[in-house]
């Protein structure tokens, strides 16, 4: 969590405020009962320098992943109808989220670019995603579970030991892991 005086000082100096630091100003000033002086005159700053043109706002950029809807509506299928043949309840979200990491992203800024990746997608990658959904299932079904959540780290000191585990946790978890596999330079 960023102060406002932070956040302002922090556009002052790279010259530019994200819409990550805007929309943190926005929840500070939304959640706090009384802004101090200090935040208020750092705001006050913050718009001179925006009036000025000493800090630019970068503008949301509206965009959208055309592959997460095509994934979610195959899961939402595949997932109802897994869970309307056995006592299995699914996390629709894990699924998907497994099936995505496997896929291409499939971004447009229009709804014309939307409508394009869509239809590219049904054309040429929809055998693809109904694979990748069905291999995130499968997956889901097969996983341990575990008490209390995924595998911790445990806290040590040093990062060798920390690399250790991480070895440990992928060898445990990932389904294809090669130790003897060469590694990249």
């Amino acid at each position: 969590m960023s102060s406002i005086e932070k956040i302002v000082e922090q556009a002052l100096r790279d010259g530019y405020l994200t819409p990550t630091m805007e929309a943190e100003v926005g929840r500070i000033c939304d959640t706090a009962a009384e802004l101090s002086i200090e935040e208020y005159m750092a705001l006050d700053r913050l718009m001179g320098a925006l009036l000025t043109g000493e800090v630019v706002a970068v503008p949301r950029k509206q965009f959208i992943n055309v592959m997460e809807e095509l994934v979610l509506a195959e899961a939402i299928s595949r997932v109802a109808e897994v869970e309307s043949t056995t006592e299995q309840t699914l996390d629709l979200a894990d699924i998907a989220a497994y099936a995505l990491n496997r896929l291409p992203p499939l971004y447009a800024t229009t709804e014309g670019g939307a409508t394009y990746q869509r239809q590219r997608a049904q054309e040429d990658l929809q055998p693809l995603i109904t694979e990748q959904v069905r291999e995130a299932i499968a997956a889901y079904l097969q996983k341990p579970e575990a008490p209390g959540g995924p595998s911790k780290l445990k806290e040590v000191d040093g990062t060798k030991a920390v690399a250790g585990q991480l070895s440990i946790l992928l060898r445990e978890h990932a389904s294809k892991f090669d130790p003897d596999a060469p590694r990249p330079e």
